[in-house]
């Protein structure tokens, strides 16, 4: 019993934490780009990288910084090198022998062996060895580091850009989907009011039918078209579903969040801001931007390929101390230990290379040409793009206006069959038919409204100000 209850408290408490973690999103169209730029992972990432360009920026910074290096080393030697010495003691006796007229047990005077010269081995060196050392050393010039330190704000720049770029690319898909799903919506309720009405319809034909004033053809036409609005709202409501879950996607929310979108879709709002969507300047677009920084940085790569032909100037200073026992007795502090202590300064000079360093150069000046004919020929993309957003966005506002026009026109036409057919001037064909024209008009309308919507983003985002 006690480990049903335990398993039903489990349950029940996994339950509740399921369910509380769930979350209630209510977002505009603003409010949810903004979040999307918040979660979505590419974004994340490309602000991983400018952290990681911001440590590099610190390691180059760190490598003009003073290095202190320790090291400590100790050594026995099971044997001791051996090194061959001349031997120099014979000749300087003979030699001392000769001068003083020595002679030998036969009387004649000592005098140098013609021999080769003799070798005897030496040991030198004491079994036991060890050394204690610190190192300063300090880089005073180095030229690719200090432009690589004069570069790291470009290269800031550069992952900045990129994160610009792919936020411009995140809040279009954000703004098409969510007026895409708002769209979808007012389709579907301008469908539920088709259907209310032939729902009415239906059951004052069944009345008269009942009555003898009507036919059972008509009551048939009328289920007809029911039944095929009914097929079109419950379609709409399946892409309305699967618009929602396209959009949680998109924010990098959960599934089983819930998501309530608040703006109101109007032919307002897309023509708000219209006067803003004139002038245009290539700096304003981020590939433009993005493009104009790898150019500053190949820019910066040249200079520091010429920079090459500059001597690297750092300065050291060493001090160690060295203990020789013929014993292992390091810690005996009354044993001496030796000290040595260096100052220096080191040049390295490049003179001749065989031509490399001026090849970097021509190959760093090559790419910088690369990155202006790219700049030129994105410009004209951005021309050619610019135009084409303009001429739809215009006509798509030039169609949305005729639809909405349309759909007035529907409206008036569907009251006054409707009131003829009240009044038993008109007949349910003709009714019918009105409304299959309202539908339609109110469809085309929603998919102008759609297109408007669409091409406001393309150009705005053209302009380079989404």
């Amino acid at each position: 019993m006690l480990y049903r209850g335990m398993l039903l408290f489990s349950m029940v408490w996994l339950g509740y934490t399921s369910t509380s973690a769930q979350q209630k999103y209510n977002l505009s169209a603003d409010q949810a780009a903004a979040l999307a730029l918040k979660n979505v992972t590419d974004i994340k990432n490309l602000q991983i990288d400018r952290e990681i360009q911001l440590a590099k920026n610190r390691e180059y910074i760190a490598q003009a910084l003073p290095q202190i290096n320790g090291n400590v080393q100790m050594q026995h030697f099971f044997s001791i090198p051996v090194t061959l010495l001349p031997d120099f003691v014979s000749p300087s006796v003979y030699q001392v022998l000769v001068d003083n007229g020595v002679k030998n047990g036969t009387g004649n005077p000592i005098a140098k062996p013609n021999n080769p010269a003799q070798f005897f081995p030496a040991q030198f060196g004491v079994p036991w060895q060890t050394s204690a050392s610190a190192q300063f050393q300090q880089l005073l010039f180095q030229p690719d580091l200090f432009i690589a330190i004069k570069a790291r704000k470009k290269a800031i720049d550069f992952t900045d850009a990129n994160i610009k770029v792919m936020e411009d690319s995140v809040k279009s898909n954000v703004y098409k989907s969510y007026y895409s799903v708002l769209i979808a919506e007012k389709r579907k309720h301008f469908l539920d009011e088709s259907i209310k009405r032939l729902k009415k319809l239906k059951a004052d034909q069944e009345k008269l039918y009942t009555n003898g004033f009507a036919e059972r053809l008509d009551i048939d036409k009328t289920q007809v078209t029911l039944n095929n609005l009914v097929t079109s709202a419950s379609q709409i409501e399946k892409l309305i579903e699967i618009g929602y879950a396209s959009m949680k996607f998109t924010l990098a929310i959960e599934q089983k969040d819930t998501l309530v979108l608040s703006d109101t879709l109007s032919v307002d709002l897309v023509k708000k801001d219209l006067l803003e969507l004139t002038s245009f300047n290539y700096s304003d677009r981020k590939e433009i931007q993005l493009l104009n920084v790898v150019k500053d940085l190949q820019g910066l790569d040249i200079k520091r390929s010429k920079m090459a032909y500059l001597p690297t100037i750092s300065t050291y200073w060493s001090y160690s101390k060295n203990a020789m026992r013929q014993s292992f007795n390091f810690f005996d502090f009354d044993q001496k230990w030796f000290k040595t202590s260096v100052w220096g300064l080191n040049m390295n000079i490049p003179i001749v290379d065989g031509g490399q360093k001026l090849q970097r150069t021509r190959q760093a000046n090559l790419n910088m040409q690369k990155t202006k004919n790219t700049i030129e020929n994105v410009q004209r993309a951005i021309d050619l793009q610019l135009a084409a957003s303009s001429i739809m966005f215009k006509n798509a506002l030039s169609s949305l206006d005729m639809q909405e026009r349309n759909v007035e026109l529907a409206g008036k036409v569907y009251s006054t069959t409707k009131k003829k057919y009240e009044q038993g001037l008109g007949s349910s064909f003709e009714l019918l038919q009105t409304e299959t024209e309202l539908e339609s008009a109110q469809s085309n309308y929603f998919q102008s409204l759609y297109d408007a919507v669409n091409a406001k983003i393309n150009y705005t985002k053209a302009l380079g100000k989404l």
